[in-house]
């Protein structure tokens, strides 16, 4: 074999292992961001049934304290909000629904001052379906953000980041609670 047969015998190879980087490298930027998209509806999922819920709440509330209307009012303009929040929008859904716990915390201090209320069987069921949708929501939101950190570490290094800027690939927001108020855990034992 002569030398220049062999000189582009390598110059095929390399250019073959950078092709096959970038494709690999680019599938895999791919792949997290589908993750990223998937947890994202998990979340979206939840919330959603969430919003289904409050109604009913507040219903169930409404029939023992009629005279709390500015209660009523605001988890039912809260919940409105936190519905009419683009998907997309990370940081304005994280806020929303930051409104919506501040107002579904007045809601059962309302329904505190109401024995009766505490216990019917209904409320007793919608006070547990809101406590759990609270713990699948906080599951969902660590699944997020943890994929989150994921892509956003893969498209930030080197020399992934080549690929990523080349093919528009741009940080995903992280799903962060504003309020330090809202960090904790909302008690839904009514």
């Amino acid at each position: 074999m002569s030398g220049a047969l062999i000189a582009l015998i390598v110059v095929v190879v390399i250019v073959l292992i950078v092709v096959f980087w970038y494709i690999s490298t680019r599938n895999g930027i791919i792949d997290f961001r589908n993750r990223v998209d998937e947890s994202w509806s998990g979340i979206d999922v939840q919330l959603k049934r969430r919003h289904d819920l409050v109604p009913n709440l507040v219903g169930t509330v409404k029939g023992y304290a009629t005279h709390e209307s500015a209660v009523f009012e605001k988890v039912t303009q809260a919940r409105a909000d936190a519905m009419s929040t683009p998907d997309t929008n990370v940081a304005g859904t994280a806020k929303a629904e930051g409104q919506l716990d501040r107002a579904l915390a007045d809601l059962r201090a309302v329904a505190e001052a109401y024995p009766d209320l505490k216990a019917t069987e209904n409320f007793q069921q919608l006070s547990r379906n809101l406590s759990e949708l609270e713990d699948e929501i906080q599951a969902s939101r660590r699944i997020y953000n943890s994929n989150v950190q994921s892509y956003n570490t893969k498209i930030q290094q080197f020399p992934a980041s080549i690929v990523a800027n080349q093919g528009g690939f741009k940080d995903r927001e992280f799903y962060e609670i504003e309020d330090a108020a809202q960090r904790e855990t909302p008690s839904v034992s009514f």
